[in-house]
Parts: C-alpha cells; structure tokens; sequence
C-alpha cells in the first residue's frame, strides 16, 4: 500500500478557486506563498496565464500558445504569504467571473545558481515535494542542465521565454525519445535532438540542439516534478472507450489530474477537487485551449486514484495510451489518511 512523509498535501499544493473583482485583488487560503502559479477563467474564453518566483510575478507566458514571454502589471502583482494579489485584467480578475488558481511551492525563492550541468541553471526546488522550477539558457549544443531535485524528474514542461517556440514535455511513460507540446492536441513525435536520447538523471536532464529547448542565447524556463510516493504519480493508461471507464491507481486521493493521450490527436484535459461535484469532477479545462470550463462528469477522485466515468475519447478512448500528471488531496496510508468513498 501507498505511504508518504508529506502529512499535509496541501501545504505543497493546492487549488484555490475565487470570483474576480476587476480591482486589486489579494487572494488568501492557499496555505502557503505559492512560487508557481497557473491560472485560468473558468467562466469566459480566457487565456491560461503561468507566472513563478523565479521570472517574476510581472512575466507570464500561455500554456495554450507558442507565444514568447510578456511582461505585465496588470495580471500578477505578487505572491504572497498565504496566496497571491490579482490585478485588474479579465484574465486572472475580470468583475464576477469565476477562475482557477493551481499553486506549487518550490523553495519560496527566486532561485540559486546550480552548475550540476554542462549549463549552469537557476533553480528553485522542493526536494520534499519533487518540485523544482528552472531557468537557463540555450547553448545550441547537446548539453545537460541541473534542476535540483536529488532524484530523477517524471515529468518535465519547458518553454522557451524569449521567442515564439510550442511548449516541449517530457514524462517517463513516453520515455526520452519523443516529446509532447503543451499547446497543443499533438500525439508523440520522436526526435533525437529533444532529449538527446537520455533519461533524466538524479541532478541532470538532458537536451538535445532542437530550438525549442536549446537555441543559443535563448532563456528557457522549467518546471521539474519528480514522483513521490503517496504524494504525486506520474503513469499510464490505456482506455476502454466505455462510460463504466478505467481505473487509475495512482496511491492517493487525487487532488489534480492532468491527462494526454499519446497516441492520437487528442486535447490535454485537466481536473481537479474543488471544481467537483461530490467528488466526481464535472469542470474540465483544456491546457491546450482557451475554452470556458466544460461542465459533464468526467471521472471520480476516489481514495486510490481515479475513476473515468465517461466514454469520451479525450480521457477514455478504446485502446488509447494516456499520460497523467496527480498531485494528492489525502494519502492512502499515513497520518492523514483518505477515508473510502
């Protein structure tokens, strides 16, 4: 059975839910001062905004566009001690409209220099949680980059920050020869100029020459998230295409599910536990989309994982291979452990 050392999931991550003012507006409850923040209105088409301690709360960038890094006052103006303070624009604080707050402590700095790698990075890490967020920049050579965590990354999401270039994902499941874009409805592509063809190890990641991840002179930004048992999963599946839909054990009751299936063009799906209905998630957004949160039941948070309660092919395709990111609202096993459902 699953166990972890982190008695409180929530102090490591959280989702905050809040209806905008079109004021300066602080935000508190998340528990802790979030050093990643992604943000998305969930009533109106609305841009994702991504914003961590590390760029600033002034630089954003779009987990649904190729676009380069921007700066603005008038999204984030900062992270604070038990949440963050919006500013006025509709897409983080527009009057009445509801939004999405998904937040991640790493070390609660704006980072340190780490020269594990042939390229020397900043890093911000967790090493409790798994979590790091990494800036560096390009070589146009095969080089590795230090990201800080002591065990090797499951999962790693990098944009480029200073020119219009898709998202690049790597996770343990599609393995280090193929990658996957963040902003798009993609399938797996394979290239050796990715990853270079090499796993993350317990202080490096590998990249390889492609532009995306390694033009020189060109800054790039990471974020790191290494598995922790009873705490976060990053796996595989396979769907049934049947409305009675698969099993994901993942150890924990989730309290964010990220999905991708890999294999066909197909959205990226995100849910989570404050946007459910009885624990049955109902709100989906699309990472890849600017879309308004759908409202139909997707799958269940259950005390070991999840339940897929819907056919649809973008969570439960017959035959599809499917990738997922889980971070844990109650462990199964330990001080604060899940009750059934």
């Amino acid at each position: 059975m699953a166990y972890t050392t982190i008695k409180k999931p929530s102090d490591y991550f959280n989702t905050k839910l809040y209806t905008g003012t079109g004021s300066s507006n602080a935000i508190t409850g998340v528990g802790f001062q979030p050093d990643w923040i992604w943000f998305k209105c969930r009533s109106e088409a609305q841009s994702h905004f991504l914003f961590d301690a590390v760029r600033g709360s002034n630089k954003t960038i779009q987990s649904h566009t190729a676009n380069a890094e921007a700066t603005s006052t008038a999204l984030l103006t900062s992270f604070d001690s038990d949440g963050f303070t919006v500013n006025t624009d509709d897409g983080v604080n527009g009057s009445s409209k509801t939004y999405a707050a998904w937040n991640w402590l790493a070390d609660n700095t704006s980072g340190s220099s780490n020269t594990d790698g042939s390229i020397t990075s900043t890093v911000s890490a967790n090493t409790t949680s798994g979590f790091s967020i990494v800036s560096y920049t390009g070589t146009g050579s095969n080089a590795t980059i230090g990201h800080g965590l002591g065990v090797a990354p499951a999962m790693i999401i990098i944009k480029a920050r200073t020119f219009v270039e898709d998202w690049i994902v790597y996770h343990q499941s599609t393995g280090n020869t193929v990658k996957l874009d963040l902003n798009t409805y993609n399938a797996t592509n394979a290239n050796v100029t990715y990853w270079n063809n090499t796993s993350p190890t317990s202080s490096v990641f590998s990249v390889g020459t492609n532009d995306r991840l390694n033009r020189s002179g060109d800054n790039y930004i990471a974020y790191c998230f290494a598995e922790k048992k009873g705490y976060s999963k990053f796996g595989s599946y396979t769907g049934n295409g049947n409305a009675d839909g698969t099993f994901v054990y993942t150890g924990f009751k989730p309290a964010f599910f990220m999905v991708k299936q890999t294999n066909e063009i197909r959205n990226w799906n995100l849910s989570d536990n404050k946007r459910t209905n009885f624990g049955v998630s109902d709100g989906n957004l699309h990472p890849n989309l600017s879309n308004a949160e759908n409202t139909y039941e997707i799958l269940d948070f259950v005390s070991n994982g999840v339940k897929i309660r819907n056919s649809g092919n973008d969570y439960n395709a017959s035959g599809g291979t499917f990738i997922y990111m889980a971070f844990a609202e109650e462990p199964l096993v330990g001080d604060n452990p899940a009750t059934a459902r």
